[in-house]
């Protein structure tokens, strides 16, 4: 008898078939279906079967309608066709020439068979009929207990769940209020007097200009202000004298003050040389060595300090994950160096425009403050989870597929 999956016992070239739906047929239909979900049976062409390969409660009904010996040979599936065998008895056990013969001209008319049965060509209609024969309830099953009718609502539930939507962005702890100290003048860095994460003190010494060429200038400008001091006290002296002089006192009075107020100025270029802290904290910068015979222009930032637990988290949302975010969503931030201890936090402002990142992509710059003061530094990187709104789970899975896919053809 040939028998496929889901259609049962076939009729061919005239063989008379049983009713399935007799009680006959459908101990038949049981015996076949359990042989082929047998994945040891399912692995070859061809095997000997019997009571033993069939489930308990039919195995006492198979010497009943059968003789003890069977043979069963497997037919793969194909589009259009589902899988199934040709299931033989006899009284006789089956040889090894046997199931060698029948499996060889099993072959060849399943050849035959898939060359006459005309195949259904790959398009809408055929798709739709496809999905419909899927949906539709088999013979002596409610509606309702269709597998997958049932699998199908129970996957439109659950992608009607609302979750919350959340990105994943490159995220740095970073200082929130921290004091920039940049180039006070033009000039040539000379030393540092700190080292990088140092604690230092208000007023204590920072960084070092070359003041060699400072120091000229004030040298410079103090004797010329001794010269306009010595022409000065000559012309009021001779002014006793000649009349015609004394007009000239008010230009040399000026000379003076002019020079004196370059003076001034090049002393307190000295003293700025020489940059101090304005307050006590951590010192943020990169390796002395990159900054040392470096010119800067005024204005130029060199290092930054803050307080060490003044710190909050900044992230760089990518363009493709800007969602909608609001001041106070969720900010979870995994840090590289310390994955199992998550550093929680809550937006506090989003950047309207993009711009360049370290690395030279565009994303909008995140803030996000610490719900709770933490211990780890300033500085360490990782991966933040931003958390918006609540949406269905299959928005969640679709966002970035859809978004591509508008990008792609625009619809």
């Amino acid at each position: 008898m040939l028998w496929f999956a889901d259609q049962g016992l076939q009729s061919h070239s005239g063989v008379v078939v049983p009713d399935e739906h007799a009680p006959y047929g459908q101990w038949v239909n049981k015996v076949c279906d359990g042989i082929v979900k047998r994945e040891e049976l399912a692995k070859v062409s061809a095997v000997r079967v019997g009571p033993s390969n069939v489930p308990s409660e039919m195995a006492a009904d198979w010497a009943a309608w059968w003789p003890v010996h069977g043979l069963w040979v497997g037919l793969p599936g194909t589009r259009g066709v589902k899988p199934g065998g040709l299931l033989l008895v006899r009284e006789e056990a089956w040889s090894d020439d046997d199931l060698l013969l029948l499996t060889e001209w099993l072959d060849a008319w399943w050849h035959a068979f898939r060359a006459l049965r005309p195949t259904t060509p790959w398009n809408l209609r055929s798709l739709v009929a496809l999905v419909a024969d899927w949906f539709r309830p088999k013979a002596g099953q409610a509606w309702w207990k269709q597998p997958l009718l049932r699998w199908g609502v129970v996957l439109l539930f659950v992608m009607v769940f609302p979750v919350r939507l959340s990105v994943l962005a490159p995220g740095e702890l970073v200082p929130a209020h921290p004091t920039v100290i940049r180039a006070p003048l033009d000039g040539v860095v000379s030393v540092f007097h700190v080292q990088p994460n140092q604690l230092v003190k208000q007023g204590q010494l920072l960084v070092g200009f070359d003041e060699a060429l400072i120091q000229s200038r004030v040298d410079v400008a103090e004797q010329n202000l001794a010269t306009a001091e010595t022409e000065y006290r000559q012309t009021s002296q001779q002014a006793l004298q000649d009349a015609k002089l004394r007009g000239q006192l008010a230009l040399s009075t000026g000379k003076i003050e002019e020079k004196r107020a370059e003076v001034a100025f090049l002393r307190g270029q000295l003293e700025r040389s020489r940059v101090t802290s304005p307050r006590d904290g951590v010192v943020l910068f990169d390796d002395p060595a990159e900054w040392i015979g470096k010119p800067v222009t005024v204005g130029e930032r060199i290092l930054r300090i803050a307080e060490p637990e003044d710190s909050e988290v900044e992230v760089w949302l990518p363009l493709a994950d800007a969602i909608d975010l609001s001041p106070g969503d969720a900010v979870t931030m995994f840090l590289n160096a310390s994955p199992l201890s998550p550093v929680s936090a809550r937006v506090r402002y989003v950047a309207h425009e993009a711009m360049p990142r370290p690395d030279g992509l565009f994303a909008y710059r995140l803030r996000a403050t610490l719900s709770e003061k933490t211990s780890h530094r300033v500085g360490l990187k990782g991966t933040a989870k931003v958390q918006a709104g609540w949406v269905p789970l299959g928005f969640w899975i679709l966002r970035r597929p859809i978004a591509s896919l508008r990008t792609t053809l625009g619809i």
